[in-house]
């Protein structure tokens, strides 16, 4: 029965190139545990940018057959994808070796720290790494186990995802998407906000009620209705609508280009990021730095310096008058607050959307048709490719072009290219000398190479 981080030594991760799943891996590294792993993209002989980055942080990496599990592993470690079915997990259990989920482990760390977990349907992995800052930039060495890179760790040659500090302090996501969320029993959690994702809105708010119940301290978004049910106290809260009361609360959003600006109770934030969700995020975090002791005023001076994370708006540059920004917004509400970020930027925003999985697509086909409609202008264009299919046994009873069918039913300018690899051909008569191009997609591993292949073809 493993109940401590004290409880092994030699952990053994089967997919370890996973977002989630490198994260704890470099993390355990870093207090001196021996980690190993493989991955079904680790084949011998290509290149693979994870498994490089994991071997330089001294993490074995084995292809996914089993050699990498001896006599010497005293944990597995898998993720919600890995099936008992498996071979290694099979071989795993031929030697008597305990096997845990990745979010179990993930609670049981965070029971050995101060922890701080971030939780939400969007914007967690943003405020998570904006915290971080804040808590760096004030001196508490604070850890980190993230959900995306942070470009401050990437530029370090690092995945980005994982940090180990001297500190107390450990900030992390609480993914609500699989239930996990529940595990935590943090020092202080907080509520970003909660809309219809992977599930209806009446299992979602049983799962935070109870990420509330089990948090010491808990900080809600005044200015959401529904997370706002949730909250404790009004004091520790913070809102972007000065007609609802909370301790914390931003106004003067302004957007100049990739800038935006705006106060915290009269101290006033400049971050190089866009977006009006990004000022709520900044202020999440600096409501939470505010519990333990940070000045709204040093909270300011270190988002002066944030420099974003990996897919999430991230600016690859500019050519001939057309913005390329990539990013991860897969959900109706992350999708519209991903292209209303962009509007400011330029004149005509065309917006590229993969969405991932027929099941969660059919789930919230009426949700996305309804936040994209409502968000573009007159001169915006929405454009789709087929659906992300990563394997498995699931039902193909939908496709990206019946969305694009529904948004042109209300008149919207909505096109569907099924192979992603012909969208800027198709769409390069729609660009103009000021106009950006929004990619919106996650899941797919390949879709960093898609980005850079569109910002080449430029």
């Amino acid at each position: 029965m493993i109940s401590s981080v004290h409880d092994f030594k030699t952990p053994f991760f089967i997919g370890i190139a996973g977002v989630g799943m490198s994260a704890i891996a470099q993390y355990l590294k870093g207090t001196g545990k021996s980690v190993s792993g493989s991955d079904r993209f680790f084949v011998p002989g290509e290149y693979n940018e994870v498994k490089e980055k994991l071997l330089a942080e001294g993490i074995g990496c084995f292809v996914q057959n089993g050699e990498g599990i001896t006599a010497d592993t005293d944990l597995i470690v898998v993720s919600t994808a890995i099936e008992d079915t498996v071979m290694e997990v099979q071989k795993a259990k031929q030697l008597n070796i305990p096997i845990i989920r990745r979010s179990e482990l993930l609670s049981i760390i965070a029971a050995s720290k101060k922890t701080i977990a971030v939780g939400g349907t969007s914007g967690k992995s943003t405020t998570s790494a904006m915290l971080f800052d804040i808590l760096e930039y004030a001196g508490l060495q604070p850890s980190i186990i993230s959900g995306a890179g942070l470009i401050s760790i990437i530029k370090s040659g690092k995945i980005g995802n994982a940090k180990v500090g001297g500190g107390e302090w450990l900030v992390i996501e609480a993914d609500e998407s699989d239930g996990s969320i529940v595990q935590y029993k943090p020092e202080i959690g907080l509520l970003l906000n909660v809309d219809k994702d992977h599930q209806e809105i009446e299992e979602l708010m049983s799962l935070f009620g109870t990420f509330r119940n089990n948090s010491q301290r808990f900080v809600v978004n005044q200015s959401h209705p529904l997370s706002r049910q949730l909250s404790q106290d009004k004091m520790h809260d913070f809102s972007t609508d000065a007609a609802v009361e909370a301790g914390y609360i931003a106004s003067g959003f302004s957007q100049q280009g990739l800038e935006i600006s705006f106060t915290i109770n009269g101290e006033p934030f400049s971050l190089q990021v866009v977006g009006k969700h990004n000022m709520e995020n900044a202020l999440a975090a600096s409501a939470v730095a505010a519990q333990i002791g940070v000045e709204l005023s040093t909270s300011a001076a270190a988002l002066k310096n944030y420099e974003g994370i990996y897919r999430r708006h991230q600016v690859l540059g500019n050519k001939h008058g057309v913005w390329l920004i990539d990013d991860y917004g897969h959900n109706p509400v992350k999708c519209a607050a991903a292209i209303a970020a962009c509007q400011p930027v330029a004149s005509k925003v065309i917006a590229w959307f993969q969405p991932h999985g027929y099941k969660p697509t059919k789930f919230l086909r009426d949700d996305f048709v309804k936040e994209i409609g409502n968000v573009l202008r007159p001169d915006d264009e929405i454009w789709m490719s087929e659906i992300y299919y990563a394997g498995g046994t699931a039902v193909k009873d939908i496709s990206a072009g019946d969305l694009i069918s529904d948004l042109k039913a209300l008149g919207k300018s909505a096109f569907f290219v099924s192979n992603r690899n012909e969208f800027l051909a198709t769409a390069r008569a729609h660009l103009t000398n000021d106009c950006v191009i929004l990619l919106m997609a996650a899941r797919d591993p390949s879709l960093e190479q898609f980005a850079q292949q569109v910002w080449k073809e430029l």
